[in-house]
């Protein structure tokens, strides 16, 4: 019997470019080495060998190897070849350490929440060059920590998209910026996490910033120059299709969301580019924004060539729950009824998988409207999708939460005006940012997702704020996060098998067709599961949290995993700054669990006087708190709000150590006297105790 993810275990635990054209394109562009000219629509469509091109592995999104010399037999015996750490850059609070390494011609590109680049050679581990990105530190308009999900390459040319809204292009033998463009703002709400697509001459990127009252978009660049080449408005203004799901006698349209947080998927054959967007805003308060509002929190397809609009599916009509979708959105072939099909599939923050003909955008497996429960005065939809199948997660409450009553069993799509109603999934969702893997030998897809419920309250107007956060309401979720990782079935939408997990699940998954999925946990450790039942097969402790996606790929005719470990915001796990490569052939073990970058207040101060204790809290609140709030309490770069004015202290310690709204807990990263410390510290209004 295979070891349960609850149980530790040891490491060592069993458990085409034909030659014409490729001389005509080294022709056509004769200050680019041949090496950069392969990133070809052909080989990023292709399952990765020999690297890992895109930040979904392939255009598809599948994030899938077809290698299997490390397979289910032999995964025991992996172990690292070498231990890279990146120079300090993006760690602790704010930063997260989420992106996926980008492989091509014997050298690892990895980007950090600070969005400083690293070139490392994989033959030797040697850094190669970095690049810093000098991100100013007044950035206010970052709804969730700062992170990147990764970097682009094509043409020679790293991309890397900032939180700054600027795009980047880095010449790939060097590391030296080769162009830049202002995409967008970050002064009007605008940021950028995911990693750009690289295609057909192109870099495409979405932007974030729903939180932030902007209306949604994803842009392409000319990849050579950065020249823009077209844009499209994800929230339809007046005379598009759709607009008239927003109320007609005011603007919210223009500040409504839906903005873009994962990476794009493509189908050459078909021409078009697919991706989904994020919740409605402002988003607790649907008073405001009567209609279903597309296309938020939607499944759309565009002309990749030109950014047309195609198709869309919305997957909650008028989103009262912040269910944005933002998990990647995978491309897949089945045979369905007999016919074969091209599809496309989401695993969505509500719990379900939403399975369309990726041609038509029309439900492929059985999708139906159903009544749910109103409150007039949030201007309810009358129905809500219900994809047919199961749901990997749980969808209502088996118990009160915080004590408030539960209301329709606090099932999903429960509504709520002033008075806080409990339900699930929470804001934190089931499936979030974390991208989903699939094997298209099984047609599986697995999902790491969250059981976690949720807190709701809305009819808030904080219009007057902007560009600061617009939610128009409040919520928060209970302290205990049970993570799920699943296996759907995509030719069903059924469960093939569940893991409940005792800590949240933060990292998204590569399957292998060694019968592998290799993802990450929170305490640190790297793993691999047993494709066909989830069971434990490997184990690797790094030292710190590993909420990044692995890539696998062959080099020099030996297999490696590569994983990108430094912890992350909002898993609340151990800070670092490491890459670590895997191989049969490795002889490095693991390394002591990290901890949360928290020193004892006692350990601090000793037997200090009282200034000094004071000086101890006040540099606890700048390194825990400062990033979001500001280092005098007066509001910082993740558009935390001003903490000068005097609170009651028991409030204080509650929001501390068990999150609210926007803000992540604290109470796993503080000693008892910290977080008492702190409470007091913010509830004196950040003055000194005298």
């Amino acid at each position: 019997m295979k070891p349960s993810l609850e149980q530790p275990i040891r490491n060592g635990r069993a458990g085409l470019l034909t030659v014409a054209f490729l001389l005509g394109v080294i022709i056509a562009t004769c200050d680019v080495s041949a090496e950069a000219t392969d990133v070809t629509r052909e080989r990023l469509l292709a399952h990765p060998t020999d690297a890992w091109l895109t930040n979904g592995g392939n255009l598809f999104n599948q994030r899938y190897s077809p290698l299997s010399d490390i397979n289910r037999d032999n995964v025991a015996s992996l172990k690292g070849v070498w231990h890279v750490h990146l120079n300090g850059s993006g760690v602790g609070p704010p930063y997260s350490g989420e992106a996926q390494p980008i492989v091509h011609d014997g050298v690892m590109y990895v980007v950090t929440g600070a969005d400083d680049v690293f070139a490392i050679e994989i033959a030797s581990g040697k850094l190669l060059w970095s690049y810093e990105s000098g991100l100013d530190p007044a950035i206010a308009t970052i709804c969730c920590g700062w992170t990147s999900r990764g970097v682009a390459v094509g043409e020679g040319l790293i991309f890397v998209g900032r939180l700054d809204s600027q795009l980047v292009a880095l010449d790939q033998a060097t590391g030296k910026e080769r162009w830049r463009v202002q995409a967008a703002r970050w002064e009007d709400g605008y940021t950028i996490t995911s990693a750009p697509l690289y295609y057909d001459g192109m870099v495409i990127t979405g932007f974030g910033g729903a939180e932030y009252g902007v209306r949604g978009r994803i842009s392409a660049y000319r990849a050579s120059d950065g020249e823009a080449l077209w844009t499209f408005h994800t929230i339809p203004g007046p005379g598009e299709p759709g607009h008239d799901t927003w109320p007609a006698d005011s603007d919210a349209w223009r500040r409504g969301g839906a903005t873009v947080w994962q990476t794009p998927a493509v189908d050459p054959a078909l021409g078009l580019l697919y991706f989904a967007t994020g919740n409605a805003g402002p988003d607790f308060n649907g008073a405001v924004r009567r209609g279903d509002n597309l296309y938020s929190v939607s499944m759309l397809a565009l002309d990749a060539a030109t950014g047309a609009y195609r198709w869309h599916f919305q997957q909650v009509h008028h989103d009262l729950w912040d269910y944005d979708a933002a998990n990647p959105v995978v491309l897949f072939d089945v045979e369905h009824d007999g016919k074969p099909r091209r599809a496309v599939a989401q695993a969505g923050k509500t719990g379900w998988v939403y399975i369309l003909d990726r041609l038509t955008g029309k439900p492929l497996i059985g999708i139906e409207e159903r009544a749910v429960p109103q409150e007039p005065r949030q201007f309810t939809a009358a129905t809500q999708p219900h994809p047919v199948g199961d749901a990997f997660v749980p969808q209502s409450l088996t118990m009160p939460l915080f004590g408030v009553p539960s209301v329709n069993g606090g099932r999903i799509f429960t509504p709520y005006w002033r008075e806080p109603v409990a339900a699930k999934p929470s804001s934190f969702g089931a499936a979030q940012w974390a991208p989903s893997s699939y094997d298209p030998n099984t047609h599986t897809m697995f999902i790491c997702a969250m059981d976690l419920a949720g807190l709701f309250s809305g009819g808030k107007s904080d219009e007057s704020k902007l560009p600061s956060q617009y939610l128009g309401g409040d919520f928060g979720f209970d302290r205990q996060r049970t993570g799920v990782f699943a296996a759907m079935d995509l030719r069903t939408n059924r469960l093939k098998w569940q893991q409940s997990w005792s800590d949240s699940c933060y990292s998204g998954s590569t399957v292998t067709a060694g019968g592998l999925v290799f993802t990450g946990l929170n305490d640190g450790r790297f793993v691999a599961l047993d494709a066909d039942d989830g069971g434990l097969l490997w184990a690797f402790q790094t030292g710190a949290g590993v909420n990044a996606p692995p890539a696998v790929f062959s080099y020099a005719g030996t297999q490696y995993v590569a994983i990108y470990a430094a912890g992350a915001l909002f898993a609340q796990s151990a800070p670092g700054d490491s890459v670590w490569l895997f191989a049969l052939s490795g002889t490095l073990d693991e390394v002591p669990p990290g901890k949360p970058p928290a020193v004892s207040l006692a350990d601090t101060i000793g037997g200090a006087k009282a200034e000094d204790s004071d000086t101890a809290v006040a540099a606890l609140f700048e390194r825990e708190c400062g990033q979001c709030h500001g280092a005098d309490g007066k509001g910082g770069h993740g558009g935390g709000p001003d903490l000068t004015g005097p609170r009651d202290r028991a409030t204080v310690a509650a929001v501390v150590a068990q999150g609210g709204e926007t803000m992540p807990a604290f109470g796993s990263r503080l000693t008892y006297d910290q977080l008492q410390e702190l409470a007091a510290y913010v509830g004196r209004g950040l003055r000194a105790g005298r």
